[in-house]
């Protein structure tokens, strides 16, 4: 069924402009992979040409079939001066392969004038000959008016002029960009209203959080009008970052009462937030409204004596209806949905009714306790569960293992060397890397292919540190996330301990596992 409202992730572009925040091309493939299983209806993958990572990342998405959502490149328009035909831009955004094409320009007169030191016609001429160049190649074209609205303020006659440009050109849907996310609703929803009554084509709404309102402006917009929201998952983004789509979505399904995503994908929301979190290796925001830890959480006394009897005496929605669980303070409730829903995602046929899932639950809860986190480690997640439903022994084991470092003049060696036990069979293995984790992860694998030839496909592709007790000093314990990879799927695995080489190793020993229960 045709959306009311159509969700436009750029996490991948947009997001990954916030400090901090840096993907690796296999971060975005996950995180990409993760938005479509979840129904986002377009995927902007970041701006072919501006970095190596990109161009690949648009050279791997090529390669993959999508579900639900359409891969968008992100671009400009054609340069001042120079032929839409013989633009490089547009050469860099074709070779991306993309069904949808993004193309950013200029409203505001300001930025026309001082910034591209264009004529104002000049402008609109280049609006016009890029979206119709794209449109010949048989592309989806979006157009983001930048600073459609500071741009409108100014001088109205003008703004409304680049949006009809773009429209005459054959833009799919014209997008209005808060772009310094300096205005209020109701300017937001005033502006959109005149757009749509003076446009044919749909119009979109990109708003930034400078304010504190990127939502509330992104809701204004959509209730006078718009049809496509564009934001990044938590709302991240340059400055104070972008439109929250984490919040957007279900105020889109739940409060507007309008379609967007699928509804069988909200009970989903809290994974995907906390996912690409731990991908971004950020700490989750526990207060973030409808997926953070606290969205449901009561402590007070008479709050807690009121949900007893009446849920939505203090709750606006059911928590598991976004994937979240009711928390009463001091006495945790079990969050057994969350489990019930993952293990549906991981291949596991969990019901309520399953004997098992009290066990699992808990003993989630008391790893988690400890410092583990399984949102972006479902390979450590799958056995965990795997292990407990089936009762069934790992493949193998490391009985022992050694690690050492030392320096010889200007260079380093480090050394490891690993016991391991498949059954009855034992073999011990030293390897030599450039650190003592890829010293370690060399020796169990050099051991076990051994045993389990196919995991000569299996590589590292990614390892993160997290410090979860900083005030501890250097005896803090830490938690080690690694993503593999065997060429056609990859996966998360967790560690945590005080000792890094040990929270290492049962990450690198989950992957490893996992590699072998998956065929």
């Amino acid at each position: 069924m045709k959306p009311d409202v159509e969700i436009y992730d750029t996490t991948l572009r947009d997001g990954s402009q916030g400090e901090g925040i840096n993907f690796s091309v296999m971060d975005k493939l996950r995180i990409a992979e993760k938005l479509d299983q979840f129904g986002v209806h377009y995927i902007e993958g970041g701006w072919p040409g501006s970095n190596p990572k990109d161009q690949e990342f648009f050279k791997q998405a090529a390669r993959r079939k999508w579900k639900t959502a359409q891969i968008a490149a992100f671009s400009m328009t054609r340069r001042k001066g120079v032929a839409v035909e013989t633009d490089d831009l547009m050469r860099q955004i074709l070779e991306a392969e993309t069904p949808v094409v993004t193309i950013v320009g200029k409203t505001w007169l300001l930025h026309v004038t001082e910034v591209l030191r264009a004529k104002p016609d000049e402008n609109l001429g280049m609006i016009g000959d890029t979206i119709r160049y794209l449109k010949d190649q048989g592309k989806i074209v979006f157009y983001d008016a930048e600073h459609s609205f500071d741009g409108f303020k100014d001088e109205p006659e003008y703004a409304l002029a680049t949006w009809q440009a773009a429209e005459k050109a054959g833009a799919d849907c014209v997008v209005l960009c808060d772009t310094n996310g300096g205005c209020l609703p109701e300017e937001i929803a005033r502006i959109t209203a005149l757009a749509k009554s003076k446009l044919n084509t749909r119009v979109g709404i990109h708003t930034h959080n400078d304010c504190g309102v990127g939502v509330a402006n992104a809701l204004a917009a959509i209730g006078a009008g718009a049809t496509q929201v564009q934001g990044t998952i938590n709302g991240y983004g340059e400055r104070t970052g972008n439109c929250n789509l984490t919040s957007v979505i279900p105020l889109v399904h739940f409060k507007m009462k309008r379609r967007g995503v699928p509804v069988k994908s909200m009970p989903r929301l809290k994974d995907l937030s906390e996912f690409v979190d731990e991908i971004a290796n950020l700490r989750h925001d526990t207060r973030q409204p409808w997926v953070g830890q606290t969205a449901f959480a009561h402590k007070g006394g008479m709050h807690v004596h009121a949900i007893d009897r009446v849920a939505r005496s203090y709750e606006h929605i059911i928590p598991e209806e976004v994937g979240n669980f009711r928390r009463v303070l001091i006495s945790d409730m079990s969050g057994r949905t969350n489990v019930i829903v993952k293990a549906h995602e991981l291949g596991f046929k969990l019901t309520p009714d399953t004997p098992e899932l009290k066990q699992i639950t808990a003993r989630i809860k008391e790893l988690e306790g400890e410092g583990y986190e399984y949102e972006a480690a479902e390979g450590s997640l799958a056995l965990l569960i795997g292990r407990t439903l089936k009762h069934r022994e790992p493949a193998f084991h490391v009985d022992a293992y050694h690690v050492s470092m030392r320096r010889e003049g200007k260079d380093q060696v480090c050394e490891a060397t690993v016991k391991v036990r498949v059954g009855s069979k034992r073999t011990q293995t030293v390897a030599e890397g450039d650190g003592p984790v890829n010293a370690l992860d060399g020796a169990i694998r050099k051991a076990l292919i051994k045993f389990f030839p196919r995991l000569k496909k299996v590589t590292l592709t990614d390892y993160k540190v997290r410090i979860l007790d900083s005030a501890t000093g250097t005896a803090a314990k830490t938690r080690v996330l690694i993503e593999s990879s065997d060429g056609k799927r990859e996966w998360g695995t967790v560690g945590v301990h005080e000792n890094i080489i040990e929270a290492s190793l049962q990450a690198l020993v989950d992957a490893m596992e996992y590699a072998l229960l998956k065929k």
